[in-house]
C-alpha cells in the first residue's frame, strides 16, 4: 500500500468510527481525554521503574515544576525503565521521565530543567497547536482511534512516536499527534524561556539550565543526538538564549518560597 492510498484508507475509517466532527477541531477536554487515555495505556504497558532514589526525584521535582507552571492541569508523574535519553508532558499533564536521562542530567536541578521546558510545551498548547497543523495538513484519520497504528511507524519521526505508536489504541493516537513531528524554533525557544522561569519559580538554580546542554552534548559521545536536543534550536543557540534570560530568571529564583538549589546529584 503506497504512503498516499495509506492516508486515504486511514482517514476514511477514523471518519466512520469518529464521526466528522474530528474535522472541526478538537477542544482542550477533548484532548486532554485522549491524553489520559493514552497515559494509562502508557503506565500499564511499559516497564515503570522501581528505582528508590530516583522515583521520589522525579515525583517531588515534576510536582514542584507543575505547581511553579500555575496550571490546574490533573498531573501526573511516572518513572519508566528504559536506555532513551528522554522525557515529555503530554496535554493536560500527563508527564514521563525516561531512566535513560537521569545519569546524563547530574542533578536534580537538570531534571528541574528538563521538566520545566516539558511542561511548557504543555501549558502553552504547543500540543493542540500541532494537532490543529496536522488536520489542515488532511492527516485527521492518523491522529485519534485504532487507524493510528496502521501507520504509525511510517508516520513517527521519532522514538518517541515510535514507542508510543507500538502500545496500540489511544497510546497510538496521541503518539501520531503530539509525537510525530519536532515542534518548531519558535515553540521550543518559547518552552526554553517558560522553562528556565517555572523551575527558578520551583526553588532551582536557573543556571542550571545553562549547564544542562554541556551535559547532553557530552553525553552524545559522538553518536546521534538524544531525542530531547534533537530540535531547532541548536543547543549552542539555545544556550545563548538561556544566559540571555538568566537575569530575569535569577529575579524569580530569588522570590521562591523555597530555594534547592541544584539539588542533589544523580
Amino acid at each position: 500500500m503506497t504512503y498516499k492510498k495509506l492516508l486515504l484508507f486511514c482517514l476514511s475509517l477514523t471518519l466512520m468510527t469518529t464521526g466528522c466532527s474530528t474535522l472541526n477541531g478538537p477542544s482542550e477536554a477533548e484532548i486532554n481525554a485522549e491524553a489520559a487515555k493514552a497515559y494509562n495505556e502508557v503506565k500499564s504497558k511499559s516497564k515503570i521503574s522501581h528505582n528508590p532514589e530516583w522515583n521520589a526525584m522525579v515525583q517531588r521535582v515534576a510536582k514542584r515544576i507543575a505547581a511553579s507552571s500555575g496550571e490546574n492541569f490533573n498531573w501526573e508523574y511516572i518513572l519508566i525503565e528504559s536506555p532513551e535519553v528522554n522525557a515529555w508532558c503530554m496535554p493536560g499533564g500527563k508527564i514521563a521521565v525516561y531512566t535513560g536521562i537521569m545519569p546524563v542530567l547530574k542533578t536534580e536541578g537538570a531534571l528541574a530543567a528538563v521538566l520545566g521546558h516539558e511542561v511548557a510545551h504543555a501549558t502553552l498548547r504547543h500540543g493542540k497547536a500541532g494537532y490543529q497543523r496536522a488536520i489542515k495538513g488532511n492527516m485527521a484519520g492518523m491522529l485519534i482511534g485504532g487507524a493510528a497504528v496502521i501507520g504509525g511507524q511510517l508516520l513517527c519521526k521519532n522514538s518517541t512516536c515510535r514507542t508510543l505508536t507500538g502500545l496500540g489504541g489511544a497510546a497510538a493516537g496521541l503518539a501520531v499527534t503530539f509525537f510525530q513531528r519536532k515542534y518548531g524554533r519558535d515553540d521550543e525557544t518559547q518552552a526554553d524561556k517558560y522553562g528556565q522561569i517555572y523551575m527558578a519559580r520551583a526553588g532551582y538554580d536557573p543556571a542550571e539550565a545553562i549547564v544542562l546542554w554541556d551535559r547532553m552534548s557530552a553525553g552524545k559521545q559522538g553518536a546521534a543526538p538524544p531525542e530531547f536536543m534533537s530540535t531547532h534550536p541548536s543547543d549552542t543557540q539555545r544556550k545563548a538564549n538561556l544566559r540571555g534570560w538568566l537575569s530575569e530568571a535569577e529575579q524569580v529564583y530569588q522570590q521562591a518560597p523555597q530555594k534547592y538549589g541544584t539539588g542533589e546529584k544523580i
